[in-house]
């Protein structure tokens, strides 16, 4: 962990994609909100969104907004993460749960920097960091033509592996004396 630690100060900095493989459970998320400290984005939003609870159907909106009466009860348009996150960082958590569809909007977006909000003709720039993660290997989706090899090409520039949880005993059993402490000290009843 001490090695990741310093990979993750090392490459926090760097304005670049950063793809996190690890179980579930190893704290991806932690892993993602640290680069997002490390690097000169720190002081803009930080947003999440875990592709594989989200509906392939809604997934476009979320990711890139709507215009209001895009779609039966688009009452009011909404801006999508990425031009939330503007100048920030998304966190793509589960970017190996997308359909390949929605991984070939993505690319573009990646690609351009600009998203499209579903019933828009205009194209919007953003200027976000993108980390994504996964427990699932990538290379052998891709191999199987279920993951694009062009997307994992653009979001591995850097690929950080979380040992698993098995491997790391001292901090499961730090987790577990922290919640000891915690619950000492809330309110009973």
């Amino acid at each position: 962990m001490l090695a990741l630690f310093e990979l993750i100060r090392k490459v926090g900095p760097a304005d670049v994609p950063v793809l996190i493989i690890g179980e579930s459970g190893t704290g991806k998320d932690l892993v993602a909100r640290a680069l997002h400290g490390q690097s000169r984005r720190a002081a803009r939003t930080f947003l999440s969104i875990n592709c594989a609870a989200v509906p392939e159907s809604l997934l476009e909106t979320e990711l890139c907004g709507h215009e209001r009466g895009a779609f039966s009860g688009a009452v009011r348009a909404r801006t999508g993460y990425f031009r939330q996150a503007d100048g920030g960082t998304l966190f793509l958590d589960e970017i190996s749960d997308m359909s390949l569809g929605q991984q070939a909007k993505l690319l573009r977006v990646l690609e351009s920097g600009e998203v499209m909000p579903v019933g828009s003709e205009h194209p919007e720039h953003t200027d976000v960091r993108v980390v994504a993660a996964t427990h699932q290997d990538l290379e052998k989706l891709a191999a199987q033509g279920r993951f694009r090899e062009d997307l994992l090409f653009r979001i591995e520039t850097v690929c950080l592996r979380l040992p698993p949880l098995r491997e790391r005993r001292e901090d499961t059993a730090a987790a577990r004396a922290h919640r000891r402490r915690r619950r000492r000290y809330l309110p009973r009843g």
